[in-house]
């Protein structure tokens, strides 16, 4: 008799990661500081104080190599993780390749993502502040469903500010935001300065996370028991996602596995970093050498179209300017159904470690990924969200190049949400209404131009 192939690696909870990883470490070269606009000095803590808690605040500049998750904490990612690593044995079988593809489950968390794995956290950190209130932005709404729901943990009140296109494009992530007890409105808004501008100039914005962005910081920065929360880029926010690396490097010894290539798709960068980071210590270390690709989206293609440059995090310029692979603070991207991935620019560590070779980086088309995320439900029976299809179509494609030579790569990708409440997405893609938007060089480096001529001049 046969012996039937292991799918499912599991961990039980007392093997779940307690401390995060923090990457800036062990980084071969340190990344350029965060700048603060008016005086173009590094900026310090009490730069962050109006919208951060300190505890976060110490983690966003810190260099320990690890930092202990709290109890409490823990005892909220307890519901969820540690989360499952599968092995895709019908995927391999549609593609007929000898590679051996792995994918780490997020969408087993209560917002369907690997989003409250940070949410959790900064709600916890924010409450014990005495905070009462978070702020943010979301586009495609799992950072906003995310923060609704551990909010309700802590007992904080919670406001989204969504992208316009998202909010039309996926009603059921505000109903599932509201259902946590968070409050939604669509960005660009008429509720704040910045949101009033952006309408007055063009009414029929489809909004962007920048937009967003500038809403919910313009907010929180106006009341002293409000902070804002972010779901991505920062370096806090990346390290508390860790934990996905690090239970995946226990899974893949589980089946005595190492990686050849690791790939996730980026928007912002935490998904991805989550993922990466502890791999790539181990690569440093000399105890793997994985490929890490990184995938974006073609309609949005920060690393590889963007410019290596200071930009403002946000479009209406509140925040500190951040060295990062960006389209320009007031890029407003095709709104494309991966709503998570339309960020004009890419996590400063991302930037980083683009720029210096550590890893790299592809964009694909709307259709590719789609068609991708089709097979993989036809054949796993998870219908991936839109964004991690991109992650998907690079693994197929590598597949498929396996096929061709004979290699037994093993694949690693963060399957980091599912799709359930992105149907509409996939109806559009299986009825032919799915269109690729593509930039040329020329229009990209213009519009990067014409926004960074805006920054302030600095020494």
């Amino acid at each position: 008799m046969s012996q039937v192939p292991q799918h499912k690696f599991q961990l039980d909870e007392s093997q779940m990661p307690t401390r995060w990883y923090n990457v800036l470490h062990d980084l071969p070269t340190p990344p350029p500081p965060v700048l603060h606009p008016g005086t173009g000095q590094p900026v310090g803590p009490e730069d962050l104080a109006p919208l951060f808690p300190m505890d976060l605040i110490l983690q966003e500049v810190s260099t320990e190599q690890y930092v202990d998750i709290p109890d409490e904490v823990l005892d909220v990612y307890r519901l969820w993780r540690p989360s499952p690593l599968y092995r895709a044995h019908r995927l391999e079988k549609a593609l007929g390749t000898p590679a051996r593809i792995y994918y780490k489950y997020e969408g087993v968390s209560p917002a369907g993502s690997h989003k409250p794995n940070t949410a959790v956290p900064q709600a916890f950190y924010n409450a014990r502040a005495g905070v009462e209130r978070l702020t943010t932005e979301t586009g495609a709404g799992q950072w906003g469903t995310a923060l609704a729901f551990a909010c309700a943990q802590y007992g904080l009140g919670c406001e989204v500010w969504q992208v316009r296109a998202s909010y039309d494009q996926k009603p059921y992530r505000r109903m599932m935001i509201e259902t946590f007890g968070g409050t939604v409105h669509p960005s660009p808004s008429e509720l704040t300065a910045a949101g009033r501008a952006i309408l007055a100039e063009h009414p029929d914005s489809t909004g962007s996370l920048g937009i967003a962005i500038s809403e919910a910081v313009e907010v929180a920065a106006q009341d002293p028991t409000t902070n804002y929360a972010l779901g991505s880029v920062l370096n806090h926010v990346l390290m508390h996602q860790t934990i996905i690396g690090e239970e995946a490097l226990l899974q893949l010894a589980q089946a005595g596995e190492t990686p050849d290539l690791l790939v996730g798709c980026t928007g912002g960068g935490s998904n991805f970093g989550g993922l990466m980071f502890p791999f790539l210590r181990e690569k440093w270390a000399g105890r793997m050498n994985p490929t890490v690709r990184a995938v974006e989206p073609a309609a949005c293609p920060s690393l590889t179209q963007g410019t290596y440059a200071y930009d403002f995090g946000d479009t209406a310029g509140m925040t500190p300017l951040m060295k990062m692979h960006t389209l320009g603070h007031d890029f407003v991207p095709d709104p494309i159904h991966a709503g998570g991935l339309r960020y004009h620019g890419m996590s400063p560590l991302i930037s980083h470690l683009y720029e210096t070779r550590e890893i790299e980086a592809v964009a694909k088309p709307q259709t590719e990924c789609f068609s991708a995320g089709v097979l993989f439900a036809r054949t796993e029976g998870i219908v991936p969200a839109p964004e991690p299809t991109h992650a998907l179509a690079a693994a197929v494609e590598e597949a498929l190049r396996c096929k061709e030579s004979g290699e037994e790569k093993v694949i690693l990708t963060a399957l980091c949400g599912h799709g359930h409440l992105d149907l509409p997405a996939y109806d559009a893609y299986l009825s032919g209404r799915v269109v690729d938007h593509a930039w040329e060089d020329a229009d990209i480096q213009a519009a990067v131009a014409e926004a960074l001529a805006k920054l302030p001049t600095l020494a």
